[in-house]
């Protein structure tokens, strides 16, 4: 990371935060993370053999499970931006994830079935313990809990520390650069997880592979505590939700009156008292009914202020609801990458079924996922020291691609990676096939798992592109005192996804199982056909682009409400040091 420059960027003023925390929020980060995804790739197989689930129930159990842990960063945003700030929800997610993780642990000790000779005989004649399932679902609640409370905060808290909350080219470089080498590193740290706790799942059983998480994940939360003295800690703001309701309840409640001629000065709206008059943009027009005078005698009390905020509202007031609706429909372009990115356990069923051994060593099925976090941290290190100078100088922009770039960039290589999975399925199920093995679901392919790789690559680069894209975009897009929530937006988009694969899922297997004929989807992926589940989503990302290309087109400027808010900032404190 470039420290001199961040450094540079801090006011010398500033007697909390600056780069001295960022080893507390990062380490806490890497623990985290290690601890999590230790847990979701082999979590498939752990349903279908401990638990004797179907391949289909266990993808959809995984699906509602990421859906849950995506959705609820939400709530733990408004929990944070509005109530109880970033570092006391950090802090209670990580608590609330470690007991979910301790509830795991203890899945994979207690028994699942009644001993009974019957289920000796035949796994599939074992009767569940009543008390099983109520456990496992209830520690994948608590750990979303959890998830919901550290995923919308952590990157927004650890920005905090560094951001100057203003639209100068330094910022903008500071920031990219956090963003960057903190997904370098916790991609490094999803690695780890990948090979070593999937490693130790596989080959120390489920108890010690449950363990090993905990353990980290208490070394997390210590970890982040133990920074608290030097932290930063943004107040909680109230105002902001009630605000942005305010200019929506403002602009209906004045649907019916004329809206100034574009050329109006500033003096026909309401700006804050003191403030540098305004004139609202002309993006989403019909919301600036919200904040024009029509008659300031007697919708003004003396000090400025508006008689009915309900009815009044200021500039800056308005500019920020008009930023949180302009990226919704760009933020809906990232539901179908979440589909693609949550059913990455079908691959683990692939991997299987395949050659598997490099060198001594057989490699878990669910390691190869290492492939695509490997490609997304080597591209974001590559690009942030490498690519982006060279670009900023052709392109004009500070962070080289502009970020609908970027994530324009991610949407078409999804389109790529599916094409290119549903190519080696297809190759893999011919194999097993012409070797006889259509009736032998679990029976190992003579085709090496390395065949894997290309697509997990894709995969990774397009996360790299578009998903990271997308958290600076809206990071950088929101309010500065939305921005946890604005961060959480991936997360929503991500869970969203996670349930439209769900009901994809869903739907595919039983369509596709009528009149007797094998699912798609089948358990049996040799009598399956995968290949075409993935030519699905392929269609599904092309109808995506082809979207994405349109929002992006009539979203306008980036960065626009950011540096009015910023001016609007900085006047304040002028002001303030005046009196002073």
């Amino acid at each position: 990371m470039e420290v001199s420059t961040i450094e540079e960027a801090l006011p010398e003023s500033r007697k909390k935060g600056g780069l001295r925390t960022i080893p507390f929020i990062i380490s806490n980060e890497i623990f985290e993370k290690v601890a999590s995804f230790g847990l979701h790739p082999n979590m498939i197989l752990y349903l279908t053999k401990r638990y004797h689930m179907t391949a289909a129930d266990g993808a959809m159990v995984i699906y509602l499970w990421s859906a849950m842990s995506n959705f609820l960063p939400i709530s733990g945003a408004v929990l944070a931006d509005v109530y109880l700030g970033r570092f006391r929800v950090i802090a209670l997610g990580s608590i609330v994830s470690l007991s979910g993780m301790c509830m795991l642990l203890l899945t994979a000790i207690l028994p699942v079935y009644k001993k009974t000779s019957e289920c000796a005989a035949d796994p599939r004649d074992c009767t569940r313990l009543p008390s099983q399932l109520p456990l496992l679902f209830t520690s994948l609640m608590l750990m979303s809990v959890g998830a919901g409370g550290i995923r919308p905060c952590t990157l927004a808290f650890g920005a905090d520390q560094l951001d100057k909350k203003d639209n100068s080219v330094k910022n903008v470089r500071i920031l990219q650069t956090f963003f960057n080498w903190y997904y370098t590193v916790l991609g490094l740290s999803v690695v780890f997880a990948v090979l070593v706790i999937v490693y130790i799942q596989d080959h120390k059983g489920w108890v010690i592979g449950y363990s090993v998480p905990v353990g980290l994940m208490l070394i997390a939360l210590t970890l982040f505590l133990l920074g608290s003295p030097f932290y930063l800690k943004a107040d909680a703001d109230r105002s902001v939700l009630v605000s942005i309701v305010q200019v929506l309840v403002a602009s209906y409640k004045n649907r019916g009156e004329m809206l100034p001629p574009e050329t109006a000065d500033a003096s026909g709206f309401h700006n804050k008292a003191g403030s540098r008059p305004r004139v609202p943009t002309t993006m989403l027009r019909s919301m600036n009914r919200a904040c024009v005078l029509r008659n300031p005698s007697k919708e003004l009390n003396a000090d400025g202020s508006a008689c009915d905020p309900w009815r009044l509202c200021t500039v800056q007031q308005v500019e920020d609801a008009k930023a949180v609706i302009r990226v919704l429909p760009i933020w809906s372009t990232g539901i179908i990458p979440g589909v693609i990115v949550g059913q990455q356990m079908f691959p683990v069923l692939q991997a299987s079924t395949m050659e598997r051994r490099m060198g001594g060593v057989i490699v878990p099925p669910a390691s190869f996922g290492v492939f695509a976090i490997l490609t997304l941290t080597v591209w974001v290190a590559f690009y942030d020291r490498v690519l982006v100078r060279p670009l900023s100088r052709l392109t004009g922009q500070a962070r080289g691609l502009s970020l609908r770039q970027r994530m324009g960039a991610g949407i078409a290589l999804f389109v790529v990676a599916m094409v290119v999975a549903a190519r080696i399925e297809g190759l893999r199920r011919a194999a097993a096939i012409a070797e006889g093995l259509q009736d032998t679901g679990h029976a190992v392919v003579r085709m090496s798992a390395m065949r894997l790789v290309p697509q997990h690559c894709l995969t990774g680069l397009a996360e790299a592109l578009n998903l990271i894209g997308q958290l600076e975009f809206y990071y950088s897009e929101f309010p500065k005192t939305m921005s946890s929530i604005g961060v959480s937006l991936l997360a929503l988009a991500m869970g969203v996804g996670a349930v439209l694969g769900t009901a994809i899922v869903g739907i595919v297997n039983r369509a596709t199982a009528r009149d007797g004929r094998d699912s798609w989807l089948s358990s049996n992926l040799n009598r399956g056909h995968y290949d075409y589940y993935y030519l699905l989503l392929a269609a599904l990302s092309v109808a995506n682009l082809m979207y994405f290309i349109w929002c992006g087109w009539a979203y306008g400027d980036e960065g626009q409400n950011r540096v009015m808010a910023a001016e609007l900032e900085d006047e304040e404190e002028n002001k303030q040091e005046q009196q002073k």
